[in-house]
């Protein structure tokens, strides 16, 4: 079987895996198409000791042929933690294409059918392939209230950081989206302020800690190291970050200013399918203008090093 296999230190095109045998309790799913996203970069690079076939953002079809996708946490259902519905902390959870589990970047994957979701009609394939992290934007929205008085911040102009901004902007919350890249910041849309980095840096620097340069809520969707720091600057006393980047480097952080501050740090990772899914179908949220190439699974090395490259779209591998 064809597949694009992690070595723990690349992502690289194999010829000889073996089909997936399911395990007690899994189906098999035919797999249409999967993304690349910055997570499955940082995995070829090292990130969580990772060794097996990459890929947890996914179109597919069941043994029925309707189309589907399914949540990346495969839990034991079994513990307190998953008896608490707490089925994405579960410890004895695996995790597609991430964690202990072999994901879709190949034409078949076996999965747990509690963790799939049909795909309907009104999303077509393209926009399909955007559910998972759209979700994981929406997972911001369980974590912490935002309301219509907030002022926000979304660092990253990244697609993960406009799907939070999106999401975020339609509580009515008064949303920034600060970035590099002045053709990504366009496509946030009118609703939403965009700033570049170097403006909002200089901006904190000369209010010289004054409130007035701060915000309420600052996501951190950089995919950097320099993201928190900066999210630190930007954010009140008494404020909130939450934390979407996940890094293969170490990385090291003064932590005074959070102390003194009272400044509140969320970890945020999955979120729910079934409101992305809404979201999408409903025309709520459109991703179609932060789609990229799409490549045959064949040409996975190449899509790799396309999505490697700044400004990249969401790259998209062809599988079946």
């Amino acid at each position: 079987m064809k597949a694009i296999f992690c070595d723990g230190v690349s992502a690289r095109l194999r010829t000889d895996l073996p089909e997936p045998t399911p395990a007690p309790g899994e189906v098999l799913l035919k797999v249409l198409r999967a993304g690349i996203c910055d997570t499955d970069l940082q995995l070829a690079r090292g990130y969580m000791g990772f060794r097996g076939i990459l890929g947890h953002e996914f179109l597919a079809l069941d043994d029925q042929g309707r189309r589907v996708t399914a949540e990346i946490n495969q839990a034991c259902r079994a513990c307190p933690t998953c008896a608490a519905g707490q089925f994405g902390h579960c410890p004895h959870r695996v995790v597609l294409g991430i964690w202990r589990h072999d994901g879709a970047m190949a034409p078949w994957i076996a999965v747990d059918p509690r963790t799939v979701h049909r795909v309907p009609d009104a999303i077509d394939d393209r926009r399909a392939i955007f559910i998972e992290p759209l979700a994981a934007a929406f997972r911001i929205l369980e974590q912490t209230r935002v309301d219509s008085h907030d002022r926000v911040a979304v660092l990253g102009d990244g697609k993960l950081g406009l799907l939070c901004a999106w999401v975020l902007r339609s509580t009515g919350a008064r949303v920034t989206l600060v970035g590099k890249h002045a053709a990504k910041l366009a496509l946030a849309g009118p609703e939403i302020e965009s700033r570049f980095k170097e403006e909002v840096e200089s901006q904190v620097q000369t209010a010289g800690g004054s409130d007035r340069a701060r915000f309420d809520l600052v996501v951190d969707a950089t995919g950097s190291a320099s993201g928190l720091p900066l999210a630190l600057k930007l954010v009140r006393p008494l404020g909130r970050i939450v934390l979407k980047t996940t890094l293969a480097a170490e990385t090291s952080l003064a932590m005074a200013g959070i102390v003194i501050d009272e400044v509140t740090v969320i970890g945020s990772r999955c979120g729910p399918f079934p409101r992305a899914i809404e979201a999408l179908a409903r025309g709520e949220i459109d991703p179609v203008g932060l789609l990229g190439p799409e490549f045959p699974l064949e040409r996975g090395e190449e899509a790799f090093a396309a999505a490697a490259r700044p400004g990249a779209g969401k790259v998209v591998l062809r599988i079946s």
